[in-house]
């Protein structure tokens, strides 16, 4: 038999003595000590019936979870949060839900570190034997693999160059159809095909400047003849296009290029008079290239070797004399070049090819053979922090110990500048924000366990 509906009490029949009764009920909850639990029934159509339920004696005690008082954080500020996040964790905040992943496709988080200007680098490069790029993050302590680059086996196996724009990196090479530019997009972690340079050519010098990337000399095909390229371009990563800059003073190839004190700098190579030891600058202000004669008179550059291994470190240009191992720092106002020592890497093994020589923030990073560890065959890092007005001797630190089991030659290495965001104090949201982003990946885990275990059962 069915139970005697219990009269239902409206509102304008309450005692007061039911009101005080209500409002101490209040207190004792937001004092957190207890609640009061009603114990409900359901009808045969699976609804709560509010008439039957009877008030319990019963007290528990408050559960630990206070997201009922927790304010959900705005886009904005969501997006502030994640744009503090190392590269190397974006696999997991695109597992999160829709909306993270997407917002790494469209590149949006990468705009928001670069609006608060502070640099994370993260060298990018392709050892010999190897059929995919490598990335190195947080300092060299983060190494990952990117995607194979889907090109023809003459790119592949051929020589290459590479700069990188912004999240750009540009590798250039010859397919069988010609000169070609494949383009990895960071945000999309995909490799694109071109756009092509203006002026197609190979062997030519590059620097990268915030997020463009410049490029200068170099050789150009035409009706199966070379002859030497003196053009000047610039690449957009925004517009994914180049865009012509005046023309440097010389044709020159095998050179290098660097940008320093806001404008780009190419030095050395050969053209057809011989070894050029004079350098240039594009001063973007002028709009003109300006000649430095006798650059390299103080650090020669044989026909045999490497274009000049030089790198850039507050505005201070570094070189490794590839046929001394000598580091050596260039001396503006004198148009000289100083002495600092020896580097832990042999870069006269191989005429200074296949060592990678490049600035990482405000250090200088060198990749090669290792002159001091046992084992030569593989590739060793060394990092310094370089004084160019001191007297002694760099101090350079061993970062992987040689446990990198990679080829010591370097075919191609570029340092990708990501900008990271400044380091705000969001206090509460964003330990709000961690707290969240760790259950949504731990029920997204469980939810992978639980799919293999129903698979493996089945």
């Amino acid at each position: 038999m069915l139970k005697e509906k219990e009269p239902v009490i409206r509102e304008s029949d309450r005692k007061d003595g039911d009101e005080e009764e209500e409002e101490e009920g209040e207190d004792v909850t937001n004092h957190h000590k207890s609640i009061v639990v009603y114990n409900c029934n359901k009808n045969k159509n699976g609804y709560w019936v509010n008439s039957s339920c009877q008030k319990s004696t019963e007290v528990k005690p408050q559960d630990a979870d206070y997201s009922t008082y927790i304010p959900s954080l705005s886009y904005e500020l969501e997006n502030l949060i994640l744009a503090r996040f190392p590269r190397s964790e974006y696999w997991k905040l695109s597992s999160v839900n829709k909306r993270f992943s997407a917002l790494l496709k469209t590149g949006e988080l990468f705009k928001i570190r670069r609006d608060n200007k502070l640099i994370e680098p993260s060298v990018l490069m392709l050892a010999s034997g190897e059929n995919c790029w490598w990335a190195f993050d947080q300092g060299f302590g983060s190494l990952r693999r990117l995607p194979v680059l889907p090109s023809d086996i003459c790119f592949a196996s051929g020589d290459k160059e590479s700069v990188c724009a912004g999240t750009h990196l540009l590798v250039s090479g010859r397919e069988i159809e010609g000169l070609t530019i494949w383009r990895y997009e960071l945000a999309m972690n995909k490799w694109y095909k071109g756009p092509s340079m203006i002026y197609p050519r190979c062997l030519f010098a590059s620097a990268t400047c915030g997020t463009s990337a410049y490029v200068a000399g170099g050789i150009a095909v035409a009706g199966g003849t070379q002859f030497l390229h003196n053009t000047v371009e610039k690449y957009d990563p925004e517009t994914r296009s180049w865009t012509p800059l005046p023309r440097m003073t010389k044709p020159r190839k095998l050179c290098s290029g660097c940008y320093m004190d806001n404008m780009f700098y190419v030095i050395g190579g050969r053209n057809d008079d011989g070894e050029l030891t004079c350098g240039e600058f594009f001063d973007p202000e002028k709009d003109q290239w300006n000649l430095i004669p006798e650059m390299l008179k103080d650090n020669p550059v044989l026909s045999c070797n490497s274009p000049p291994l030089i790198a850039v470190v507050n505005n201070e240009l570094y070189s490794i004399e590839a046929s001394s191992n000598q580091l050596k720092v260039y001396l503006k106002k004198s148009n000289s070049w100083k002495q600092l020592g020896l580097v832990p890497v042999r870069a006269d093994y191989n005429r200074g090819w296949g060592v990678a020589f490049k600035s990482f923030g405000s250090k200088l990073v060198v990749i090669g053979a290792s002159t001091v560890l046992p084992s030569r065959s593989s590739m060793a890092i060394y990092t310094c922090s370089p004084e160019p007005e001191s007297d002694y001797v760099p101090e350079w630190e061993l970062l992987d110990n040689g446990k990198i089991q990679l080829s010591h030659f370097i075919m191609n290495c570029c340092v990708m500048l990501l900008i990271v965001a400044t380091s705000l104090s969001f206090s509460l949201e964003t330990q709000i924000f961690r707290r969240n982003l760790n259950l949504y990946l731990g029920i997204a885990g469980f939810v992978c366990i639980l799919i293999v275990v129903i698979w493996l059962a089945i």
